[in-house]
């Protein structure tokens, strides 16, 4: 039985059991209204009152500038896990916890961006691997990780880094390492220069 069989999963990655920590992208019906991203701890939570943390408010232009490319990102995901595929809808729409965090890394990432960003903002988020996304996202939620939190420290920070970037970080552009000439043994004497 393949992977894709024997796990059951909602939305975009979600396991289908009893209340998973994950996300929800609360996309309103019509052509109105802004689109929440949310936190839910489900099971893991400290107690019922800290179920629940609202992320981040994106306006429906923004939403409208990075749903396509994120839906394609969050997809390819979840094909190398051999997951179901999911697409956005009205409603509720569910992330798997570390999917939505860097979901919501994109989304604050464009929150108070200029529409003309939106692309620049996609492409670098894109280019990042999960686990730098997971890292920026640690840090913005550090100090500034709620709805209420917009445009101050890392968040600002993140916001720069994404829409400022000239293009996607290809491997040309990522810098690489350099093997070391000779190995230096730290633990061996100096020689001395006589």
């Amino acid at each position: 039985m393949s992977q894709r069989e024997s796990l059951r999963t909602e939305g975009f990655g979600v396991p289908d059991t009893v209340d998973p920590h994950h996300f929800v992208v609360r996309v309103p019906s019509g052509n109105s209204g802004d689109i929440e991203i949310i936190e839910h701890f489900g099971i893991t939570a400290d107690s019922p009152d800290d179920d629940v943390l609202l992320r981040c408010r994106l306006t429906r232009k923004a939403w409208n500038g990075i749903k396509d490319e994120a839906k394609r990102v969050l997809n390819e995901r979840l094909r190398e896990k051999n997951l179901k595929t999911s697409r956005w809808s009205a409603g509720d729409n569910k992330l798997e916890r570390l999917l939505g965090r860097e979901f919501c890394l994109l989304a604050w990432a464009v929150e108070t961006a200029r529409p003309d960003d939106y692309p620049a903002a996609c492409a670098a988020w894109a280019s990042l691997k999960p686990e730098e996304r997971w890292w920026l996202f640690r840090m913005c939620d550090h100090a500034t990780g709620t709805a209420a939190d917009t445009d101050i420290g890392w968040r600002k920070a993140v916001r720069v880094a994404l829409t400022e970037t000239p293009g996607p970080l290809t491997p040309t552009k990522r810098r690489k390492t350099s093997k070391p000439k000779a190995e230096a043994d730290l633990f061996a004497p100096l020689a001395s220069k006589d």
